[in-house]
């Protein structure tokens, strides 16, 4: 196994239905130590008061999704700092990637954007027992990813790939998942 992993972050990220979850669980499974963060789960906490993202978002949907990412960063370095790679998935598009890096402490960091067609992420959301889609559009969240977000990291496109591949794709080509300390071009 890659060294490199060894205590480290990786951010897997991409629209609904991209494959997010299946992979990150793959790819820790791969990892002698490694944990699954699950970015959803921070939202799911929330019992009472939770204000959902829309595409016309609210202050306070917007300050949960910020917590949300904040309590994802945290959780993943402190796994590191104990000898743990930490696999987060989540959905964390546009403006929100390069911010989520510098919340993240821990070096190295990967960035893993999962970015499959609209068409493969349509027949994925088809083939889910979640639906992911409601207000939001598959093309809208495309859109917000390959327009607004910016090239940080290893960017696959997924469309025709298993899972099992994604994994071997993104192991194969981890130095080009890697952010560069300091970096702040993006």
């Amino acid at each position: 196994m890659n060294e490199e992993l060894d205590s480290a972050v990786v951010l897997v990220t991409g629209v609904m239905a991209a494959g997010k979850s299946t992979v990150a669980d793959l790819l820790a499974g791969r990892i002698p130590r490694a944990a699954h963060v699950r970015g959803d789960l921070f939202r799911r906490m929330i019992v009472s008061g939770r204000e959902e993202l829309f595409p016309e978002e609210t202050a306070e949907a917007r300050a949960q999704l910020e917590l949300r990412y904040r309590l994802s960063a945290l959780v993943a370095d402190a796994y590191a700092r104990h000898g743990w790679t930490a696999i987060v998935q989540d959905i964390v598009l546009g403006a929100d990637l390069p911010q989520y890096v510098t919340q993240v402490r821990t070096r190295p960091l990967y960035v893993v954007v999962l970015a499959p067609s609209t068409t493969a992420v349509q027949a994925r959301e088809t083939g889910r027992r979640k639906a992911g889609y409601g207000v939001w559009t598959i093309e809208a969240l495309d859109q917000s990813l390959r327009v607004d977000t910016p090239r940080i990291g290893l960017w696959l496109d997924t469309s025709e790939q298993t899972p099992e591949q994604t994994v071997s794709s993104i192991l194969e080509n981890l130095p080009s998942a890697r952010v560069l300390p300091g970096r702040a071009d993006f």
